[in-house]
């Protein structure tokens, strides 16, 4: 689990939630698709419009390093 919005040290340090990139930078989806193959996460789940918007023009990017794209209200 992780945010972009600010969270405290405290909830960083035990390594439960991460900090994921702003939806405002330039380099968004490239960021988020180099968090994921680091971390081998294979799926993000998107609550927020921005991130949703962003992140689904790029699904067959994602798609193709076998990481799902999966929004709200889809089944899971």
């Amino acid at each position: 689990m992780g945010d972009y919005l600010d969270l405290p040290d405290f909830m960083l340090k035990p390594g439960k939630l991460i900090r994921l990139p702003d939806p405002n930078s330039a380099s968004y989806t490239h960021e988020m698709l180099t968090l994921c193959l680091d971390m081998d996460i294979e799926a993000v789940y998107l609550f927020r419009e921005q991130e949703t918007e962003l992140l689904l023009k790029s699904e067959t990017l994602f798609n193709e390093y076998n990481i799902k794209i999966l929004v709200k209200g889809n089944e899971l």
